[in-house]
């Protein structure tokens, strides 16, 4: 096998190990596993752009710091390694082209509207820094939606529908993922008591998040 399909099933296996970690209460899985995620996921491409490995690096920082998703200074210091990351993600995806249209800015931008809004009103100590996340991952996320990205591809309800031939079309879908793993945060931050509906939920959030980072990666590197 060569180092790409070696990263990614590093990746695989890194990532559900966090999962599994998370769900059934397992710090030193959780601990070991999740730092290793984009570690190889940034292995797995073959020539990353610098923005990529800065992407990926913020990343890494971000998920040590978010080990404990409870502990709301180190919440406060991942929002701004995954904040360097997103800007990453908006500069990469404006080079190829994307740009803010109305269809896909109207619903990212009113979800993170409601979810600042509960923030400021339930959790106001960490309400300011997550909303300037938040702003940052809806920015990310409405030009990751943008059909212009991969011309040609089918689009549903100003939706790229994605293919496995065009990797291209896979940033859409990634954008979203991204969404609903941080919703999914909010959610759990301010919803969520019992010990195993957070655990259940963490689980959640980390494979979308996952998930949306793979999208994102591989869409990011297909060929323009």
């Amino acid at each position: 096998m060569d180092r790409s399909t070696v990263a990614r099933a590093v990746f695989a296996s890194a990532t559900v190990a966090t999962v599994v970690g998370a769900v059934t209460g397992n710090p030193r899985l959780h601990a070991v596993a999740k730092p290793a995620m984009m570690p190889a996921l940034a292995a797995s491409v073959r020539r990353p752009s610098p923005l990529m490995g800065v992407a990926l690096a913020a990343a890494t920082v971000g998920d040590v710091l978010l080990i404990d998703p409870d502990d709301d200074s180190r919440i406060l210091r991942g929002a701004g390694a995954f904040a360097v990351m997103q800007a990453c993600y908006t500069a990469m995806l404006t080079s190829r082209g994307a740009r803010i249209t109305a269809a896909a800015a109207v619903p990212r931008f009113a979800g993170w509207s409601i979810a600042a809004a509960s923030l400021a009103t339930r959790s106001p100590g960490v309400a300011p820094g997550l909303a300037a996340y938040g702003l940052s991952l809806a920015t990310m996320s409405t030009l990751a939606a943008d059909p212009a990205l991969a011309p040609g591809a089918s689009v549903r309800a100003s939706l790229v529908l994605p293919t496995v031939d065009d990797r291209r079309t896979w940033l859409a879908a990634g954008g979203i993922l991204f969404t609903v793993s941080d919703a999914v945060i909010v959610f759990r931050r301010l919803a969520l008591d019992g010990e195993k509906a957070r655990r259940i939920s963490e689980g959640v959030i980390l494979a979308t998040y996952a998930l949306a980072q793979l999208l994102l990666v591989e869409g990011l590197s297909g060929e323009q």
